[in-house]
């Protein structure tokens, strides 16, 4: 097995079904070796798509898959063994218990009798269903059925894990407990969560991929994308004089727009420009009043903003770079294959 630094790499992968759907278009994507990579967009921008061809259960229209420094293909079985998969909504033999359907799984990876059993049971009780294994998986709940996904994934204790929307259905306890979980796993293996759900991403991810109707728009650290952000309106919430400040705010030549809504500031800022200066007049003329702040709020999320950022400058320039990539020789490839 490659020790390469990245345990996947795609090169210009592309899926068009029957000649009409272009469900990926030309995707170069990286997972650093050691890192949890965040796979986002909105549904229908070609996640499930990028999983499958991944793991080798579709092969691509043109392009290629490398995973651990080997060409993924449908007949690729050794390098799955080393992948553990949890797809979303996982769906199980209904009339199994989890003993039973973690020890087939654990057959189907090859692991012995001696490894199987002690390993199992160590899961069932790390995901919480020690107390519920000699129950049929038909009476179990949505998060318990996650957890009994989250367990078989690891049975053959993979070196990188793939999990398709793993917070998908759940309550807000076991979505705690999958981004827990996710934390944890990933300070010892690379795991790609696949999410349209920025709360989740952001919280556990160092890196993360954009897709946007099959274009993978971005590509590289979360740190980065702090340069498609912008905060350019913060709210300063008052207690006391707020008469008197919004007095001496408005006698004041300010370097920001400002609005009041009972005991709240609302700071707005030219998006362009620096937003100390203002910040600090507005300070200073609360410090100098009877006034007492009590919070600080901006009114965007990073993460979101520069997310919806790079849809809007993908969308909004998306043509224009078709027809510079076409007229350099560098358009979509003719379809290679199915």
């Amino acid at each position: 097995m490659s020790e390469s630094a990245n345990v996947i790499e795609t090169d210009h992968l592309t899926k068009i079904y029957g000649d009409k759907y272009i469900a990926l278009n030309g995707a170069d994507l990286c997972v650093p070796r050691g890192s949890v990579f965040g796979l986002i967009g909105p549904n229908g921008a070609g996640k499930t798509t990028t999983i499958r061809l991944l793991l080798g259960l579709q092969s691509p229209t043109a392009g290629t898959v490398r995973v651990f420094g080997e060409t993924m293909t449908p007949n690729a079985v050794h390098l799955r063994r080393q992948i553990g998969f949890l797809p979303t909504n996982p769906r199980f033999p209904r009339d199994m218990t989890p003993i039973a359907y973690l020890d087939f799984v654990g057959k189907l990876s090859g692991l012995p009798h001696e490894v199987r059993k002690p390993r199992l049971a160590a899961l069932l009780r790390a995901v919480g269903l020690l107390s519920a294994s000699a129950q049929k998986i038909k009476g179990f709940s949505t998060g318990m059925v996650t957890r009994l996904g989250i367990a078989a994934s690891l049975i053959n204790d993979p070196e990188l894990l793939i999990w398709d929307e793993p917070t998908s259905g759940l309550d807000p306890e076991g979505r705690k407990y999958t981004i827990d979980l996710i934390r944890e796993l990933g300070q010892t293996k690379t795991i790609l969560v696949s999410s349209h759900n920025l709360g989740d991403i952001k919280q556990v991810c160092d890196y993360i991929g954009i897709l946007s109707e099959g274009k993978l728009i971005f590509n590289g650290p979360v740190r980065e994308m702090t340069r498609f952000t912008h905060t350019n309106t913060i709210e300063l919430e008052l207690n006391g004089d707020i008469d008197g400040v919004s007095d001496r705010l408005k006698a004041a030549h300010l370097a920001v727009h400002w609005e009041r809504d009972h005991t709240i500031l609302r700071l707005i800022f030219d998006e362009t420009g620096d937003i100390v200066p203002g910040l600090l007049q507005v300070l200073q003329v609360i410090a100098d009043t009877e006034a007492t702040l009590i919070t600080i709020n901006s009114l965007q999320d990073e993460m979101v903003d520069a997310f919806i950022r790079l849809l809007e400058e993908e969308r909004g320039h998306g043509f224009s770079r078709i027809l510079r990539a076409a007229q350099a020789g560098d358009g979509l490839s003719s379809p290679a294959g199915k």
